[in-house]
């Protein structure tokens, strides 16, 4: 390093977010995640002992996850590389690997690096990692807010241990502000500051398990704020309520809670929780998401999860889907709104969408079964001299217009597909067509 990168990095440390210089360099001073830090847990015993294997950190944001590979940086003897694959190429990689070797070979020195954004890396630039991770060059640290068994190279997960990060509870929140306002090492101790309980409980609250949306909150107030009379600077309630002016909803439209948050709406729906539907319905649309897309998995609840026990909630369920396209947010909500809470309490059944599914698997197991001859088409030339169409009876000649023919292939006589529930329009459906097949001999009018 020379003066002027010595020089740049005490100017960087010194204008660093209290995020980053409050970050701790100890386990000691870790909040949170102890189901994977407590002294019995592997992952404490590990770096304690200096004996880190690769490792892949999975967790939203500002759970701990660079945290924890500087504190592995600070407790190892190993050489400690970084970069962030957001910026980082492979010439980048290379350059590292290069030098692992040279202090591998000259020092017996292993080297971790970490790398942070691992998603970041396309398939090749992890496949590049591979070899070097299986022969022991480096010791990989990997940080990725995707979920790695989508998003990593299978192979480096196969030779790295997994550990999620949690979002941090209010209490771990409330631990990292205080520590924040009072520390005058690493915090803001020298402003002075005051963070009054009320505002306390709202910063932890808002920050939504982030960390560091918490810690950029109470810089902001005490930067910010002016000192009372007393000579403090006092975060109120309306202090912190003006530094966070939105709840941090960890919600990314590409990644696990985007999954997880679009199960959820549906399960809640499927299970007739309207409050639980509708409150991940806002959810979604607090965080931007897209209301033809919402639009499109009430529909498709709609048909597959109510069916035809209550059939006006997919006509609900498509005329919302119109109607918000036409209108547009913020009036779409009220749309939304009403569809949801609508196919919520609606009766269910999955008897249609499992009739299709158990056909389309008869389907595939019997191949193409031939149709039976008095269904096939007449009308076209020469079929009629083949005897198609020979026998079929018009249902609207009988009484009650039905008779009871053979329609299934006669390879699937007595095959039963759509089985109606009991619930809502279905139990009717269930009682005609029992009524129909027990009247079903007739003779034509």
């Amino acid at each position: 390093m020379d003066l002027f990168d010595y020089m740049r990095q005490n100017k960087l440390e010194k204008e660093s977010p209290l995020a980053a210089k409050l970050r701790p360099t100890t386990l000691e001073e870790v909040v949170g995640q102890k189901h994977i830090l407590d002294k019995d847990k592997l992952l404490y015993r590990a770096i304690k002992a200096d004996k880190i294997s690769s490792i892949i950190f999975y967790g939203p944001p500002g759970t701990g996850k660079t945290t924890l590979a500087k504190v592995i940086a600070n407790t190892t003897s190993a050489e400690f590389k970084q970069i962030n694959a957001t910026v980082a190429g492979k010439k980048d990689m290379e350059e590292i690997i290069n030098t692992a070797k040279e202090t591998l070979g000259m020092y017996g020195k292993k080297t971790i690096l970490f790398i942070d954004e691992i998603h970041r890396f396309n398939k090749g630039q992890q496949d590049y990692l591979l070899p070097f991770v299986e022969d022991g060059t480096i010791v990989l640290i990997g940080a990725t807010t995707e979920n790695p068994y989508f998003e990593v190279n299978g192979a480096l997960i196969s030779r790295s241990i997994v550990f999620e990060l949690r979002p941090l509870s209010k209490e771990d929140i409330k631990e990292l502000l205080i520590r924040a306002v009072n520390d005058s090492e690493k915090g803001m101790g020298a402003y002075e500051g005051v963070i009054e309980e009320e505002a306390l409980e709202f910063l932890a609250d808002m920050a939504g398990g982030d960390a560091r949306h918490a810690l950029n909150a109470i810089e902001l107030g005490l930067m910010t704020t002016e000192r009372s009379e007393d000579g403090k600077i006092h975060i109120t309630l309306e202090v912190a309520s003006e530094c966070i002016q939105k709840r941090a909803v960890r919600y990314d439209k590409g990644g696990d809670n985007h999954y997880d948050t679009i199960s959820a709406f549906i399960k809640s729906m499927r299970g007739s929780d309207p409050d639980a539907a509708v409150y991940y319905l806002a959810k979604m649309l607090y965080a931007g998401e897209s209301v033809t897309f919402i639009s499109r998995r009430i529909m498709i609840c709609a048909a597959e999860d109510v069916g035809n026990a209550d059939p006006n909630a997919l006509q609900m369920a498509v005329s919302a889907a119109l109607a918000v396209e036409r209108v547009g947010m913020p009036e779409a909500q009220i749309i939304l709104s009403q569809a949801v809470s609508y196919v919520a309490c609606a009766p269910k059944s999955n008897a249609a969408s499992e009739a299709i599914f158990q056909a389309m698997s008869t389907v595939k197991e019997t191949g193409s079964l031939p149709v039976p001859v008095h269904l096939q088409d007449a009308h076209y030339k020469g079929a009629a001299k083949l005897g198609h169409g020979t026998g079929y009876k018009y249902a609207h000649d009988y009484e009650n217009h039905y008779v009871n023919q053979q329609y299934l292939p006669y390879e699937l006589n007595g095959k039963e597909f759509y089985k109606p529930s009991g619930n809502g329009y279905e139990k009717k459906i269930k009682e005609h067509m029992r009524w129909l097949k027990e009247s079903g001999k007739h003779e034509a009018k």
